[in-house]
């Protein structure tokens, strides 16, 4: 797989890719990863040029547990340490429905915390949370600890399913931050 015609093929895209229109055949691993800090690797050294990382993201989707780089001409699958974003930032919107919180990804992708963009914690590990924001196609972006601490300090303690929670608002949606 040659990683300059994979560049050629994702630049010839105008808009968000039809994915269900392509069926290109799977051509194998490429030593492509991205590491939980969100910085995209290839062959072992990190991918400086932005533009190029965002390129490859367009293309990006998940398939059971395995992560591929998809275009009309190949299917290849790269490997992701944790999730493939990282929520770095958010803003908080007035909208008819209360206060809404917009997250942004480190390659600028931006959601409302929704239910169709939900916030789930993971407390495999009670001391270290590791929370989640869904993006678009269903890929995950890690949240920052900055900005999660930031949440904490906006949340309010609500019992949900018996238990006491931590709770954000995002317009009528509540979401979780974990127990107390």
């Amino acid at each position: 797989m040659d990683l300059h015609t994979l560049t050629t093929d994702i630049e010839k895209l105008d808009s968000e890719p039809p994915f269900d229109q392509w069926h290109p055949p799977f051509c194998g691993d490429i030593d492509m990863v991205i590491k939980a800090d969100g910085s995209w690797w290839y062959n072992g050294s990190p991918i400086g040029r932005e533009r190029m990382v965002k390129l490859f993201a367009r293309v990006l989707l998940k398939e059971g547990d395995d992560y591929f780089l998809k275009t009309p001409a190949e299917k290849v699958r790269i490997q992701v340490e944790d999730a493939p974003f990282v929520i770095s930032q958010w803003h908080q919107h007035d909208t008819d429905e209360g206060p809404a919180i917009e997250v942004v990804s480190n390659l600028g992708h931006s959601a409302i915390l929704s239910p169709t963009h939900p916030l789930v914690v993971d407390e495999t590990d009670i001391e270290n949370p590791r929370p989640y924001v869904t993006l678009h196609r269903g890929l995950t972006a890690l949240v920052h600890r900055n900005v999660y601490y930031q949440w904490i300090n906006i949340a309010s303690p609500a019992i949900k399913n018996g238990e006491e929670h931590l709770m954000l608002k995002s317009g009528q949606a509540e979401f979780s931050l974990g127990k107390l």
